[in-house]
């Protein structure tokens, strides 16, 4: 089941690196991170951005038939979650949210050395496994 395990690397920025992300992502102070993505064919999406994206689309539409729009609403709206997931970046790589594990090794491997530093102050790595990853309170089926 390994082999068929696809994965995803997530960057929790440093406030002033995670607004400037979100809001400039081209600034000349991003350099260091902005230069391994290009290397690795990456871009990376506030996990916030993407919530209130998949909000937008749902409303625009028919809210029902998107499974997780009750839970992603009430996540935006809660100004806890808020302030978490804008510090959160998924990275996608060649335009997919989740990746082969050679391509979300190589990534993790490069960016390791700004974990921790002025920019990253963590990394993780996830799995498509169900068993590793929380589903969905009930109160919101």
């Amino acid at each position: 089941m390994d082999d068929q395990l696809q994965y995803q690397i997530r960057i929790y920025l440093n406030d002033a690196f995670a607004d400037m992300a979100r809001r400039k992502p081209g600034d000349p102070s991003l350099k260091p991170l902005a230069d391994i993505l290009h290397r690795h064919k990456t871009t990376m999406k506030s996990v916030f951005d993407a919530f209130s994206d998949y909000v937008a689309e749902a409303e625009k539409h028919s809210a029902d038939k998107f499974p997780l729009y009750k839970w992603t609403k009430a996540t935006i709206e809660n100004p806890a979650k808020k302030a978490k997931h804008t510090k959160v970046f998924t990275l996608y790589v060649n335009g997919d949210e989740v990746y082969a594990k050679d391509l979300a090794d190589a990534l993790e491997a490069d960016l390791q050395p700004l974990v921790g530093g002025a920019i990253v102050s963590r990394l993780t790595k996830h799995d498509t496994n169900p068993a590793n990853n929380p589903q969905m309170p009930e109160r919101f089926r």
